[in-house]
């Protein structure tokens, strides 16, 4: 089976000729002995009959510095990613690898300019949360390089890539049905990007548990905002100015929900008193506000210690298939809905 005049034999069309996988055919190309010899003999025949040529240009990239690992986050502000960074350094610093650290700010041409800078730097691998809206075309820039990537708390649709997150729908449902057994019947889910994945998740458990409860969904209770303190005020300004505001607040972050509880105080209402609020990721500021913060706990640091060790894996070339490590979250009750 030889291949058409002008088009180039992939290693993937390699491996599947050798019935292999593409991490194994990657290692004998690459000179590795960690593979048996009826398999290297297998591959190379494979290579030879299909006429491969090995783009050493292209696999410098990731063989010359593959200590060097990217991390692209979207916002260094939110702590909840300052905890994530914890996690990878943590699993990735015993294994001697330096990460670079990149944020996108939520910005798609920050990330392209981020994503070019990798590759400059010739990066192993890249743990990546993909700005809202990303297309699967994001991740293929970097397979087309053979750089692997594991995302983290985002995942575009269609990506095919290994990813490490929360039970984004479980952890709304959580939520609500808390606020539900409170007595609450008019819950707000505020903030996050609409185009967040990880948002649109959170809502799904949101209308479950009120489906589940036999509660009407009301979208004028819905409302997006950015990720932050300050779009968090602006989110509850729309719902507290309504004829029939709510009672409950369920927020898409922590940072939200410190925006939200500030926006209260300024009108002088009481967290946990005049409206309850709960967030979403249990960082370490929310045990520490007044009310501490009743949140979901999204463990940060042990998505940012599985996204490593599987990123390693995968440079390594120990995984075959695609991963997806959901962590089941829980529910941290505090003072917030309380008083």
């Amino acid at each position: 089976m030889k291949q058409e005049r002008g088009s180039r034999v992939t290693l993937q069309q390699v491996a599947d000729h050798a019935g292999v996988s593409r991490a194994t055919a990657s290692l004998i190309v690459r000179g590795s002995n960690l593979v048996a010899e009826r398999t290297r003999k297998k591959v190379l025949e494979s290579m030879k009959e299909l006429g491969y040529v090995y783009d050493r240009v292209a696999a410098n990239l990731r063989s010359r510095n593959s200590s060097t690992v990217g991390l692209i986050i979207t916002e260094i502000g939110n702590p909840f990613f300052s905890e994530l960074l914890v996690g990878v350094h943590q699993e990735l610093d015993t294994k001697g690898y330096t990460v670079i650290l990149g944020t996108t700010f939520e910005s798609a041409e920050k990330q392209d300019q981020l994503l070019s800078k990798m590759l400059e730097y010739r990066v192993g691998g890249v743990i990546m949360s993909p700005v809202s809206g990303s297309s699967p075309a994001v991740i293929d820039r970097l397979k087309q390089w053979d750089i692997p990537v594991v995302l983290v708390t985002k995942e575009p649709a269609n990506s095919n890539s290994d990813y490490v997150g929360i039970d984004n729908v479980l952890g709304g449902k959580l939520a609500v049905d808390y606020l539900i057994e409170k007595g609450h019947r008019r819950i707000a889910f505020l903030g996050g990007p609409s185009e967040s994945s990880a948002r649109m998740d959170r809502q799904r458990g949101y209308i479950r548990a009120l489906q589940q409860a036999g509660l009407p969904f009301d979208d004028s209770l819905v409302v997006t905002s950015a990720a932050t303190r300050q779009g968090g005020r602006e989110a509850l300004q729309q719902v507290l100015n309504q004829p029939n505001p709510p009672t409950a607040v369920f927020c898409y972050n922590d940072v939200v929900a410190f925006g939200v509880m500030l926006g209260l105080k300024e009108a002088g209402l009481m967290p946990g008193r005049d409206l309850a609020v709960v967030g979403y990721d249990n960082i370490e500021e929310a045990a520490m506000t007044s009310p501490a913060l009743t949140t979901v706990m999204a463990s940060p640091i042990l998505v940012g210690t599985n996204a490593a060790n599987l990123l390693h894996k995968r440079i390594m070339g120990n995984e075959d298939h695609v991963q997806r490590i959901i962590l089941k979250p829980e529910l941290v009750i505090r003072e917030s809905c309380s008083m």
